[in-house]
């Protein structure tokens, strides 16, 4: 697993730029996991032997009778259940930070909504023209993440340690002030309620994932 980290002893700066590229992917995926009902795009990645080498080194097991299954029927099969975990009608966890962190009776559009929405625009991002849903969603902080660790990667390759430092600030801040914050609750939510093995089997890659990025964000006693 793959954690925030700069610059430190021992490692050379490509190795830094390796690392900040791994964890670009892993956010890039976890986006495209919880952005909508899985795509065929998504799904021919996540049966590929590398990947599925990947998701095995990080304790991850997508049931194979699942993945054998005829393409149509496998997404048909996943978006119902996108549909049942994530949007409803009925019971369902809603996919944004602002109802799991604004207590008992939050809604939408809550504090951590306008948090969010001034954090990313204050890095130097916008909110593409097409994006129509709420701005705390789950999908868009993690491509937040998947976008600013890329550019750090691209600063490491430079070299550019100023300005790799300063996206290393801004990540760290997120994570310890944003994800971590919900994400691990609302992703045991998701293993708790998930009736097919794959959004169970990826919310605890989520949980795990965070949890990895914040531990390397704090510093040892």
């Amino acid at each position: 697993m793959t954690q925030v980290g700069g610059l430190g002893p021992g490692h050379r700066p490509d190795e830094a730029a390796r690392t900040a590229m791994e964890r670009s992917n892993v956010y890039g995926f976890l986006a495209a996991v919880y952005r909508s009902e899985p795509t065929a795009a998504l799904l021919g990645r996540m049966k590929s032997p590398d990947f599925l080498d990947a998701l095995g080194a990080a304790g991850v097991a997508l049931e194979q009778d699942l993945l054998g299954l005829p393409e149509a029927e496998l997404l048909e099969k996943l978006a119902v259940e996108y549909t049942r975990l994530f949007i409803g009608p009925g019971s369902h966890i809603p996919p944004y930070s602002s109802v799991h962190l604004g207590g008992e009776g939050a809604s939408l559009w809550g504090a951590s909504t306008a948090w969010v929405k001034r954090f990313i625009e204050a890095a130097g991002f916008e909110y593409r023209p097409d994006y129509h849903d709420l701005p705390d969603h789950v999908s868009v902080a993690l491509e937040f993440m998947q976008e600013i660790t890329a550019r750090e990667a691209c600063a490491l390759d430079e070299p550019d340690a100023d300005e790799a430092g300063r996206l290393l600030s801004i990540e760290e801040e997120f994570v310890r002030e944003h994800l971590a914050a919900w994400l691990p609750g609302f992703c045991d939510n998701v293993v708790d309620q998930a009736r097919l093995p794959f959004y169970g089997e990826m919310a605890k890659l989520t949980k795990a994932f965070v949890e990895s990025e914040l531990e390397s964000t704090t510093p040892l006693s």
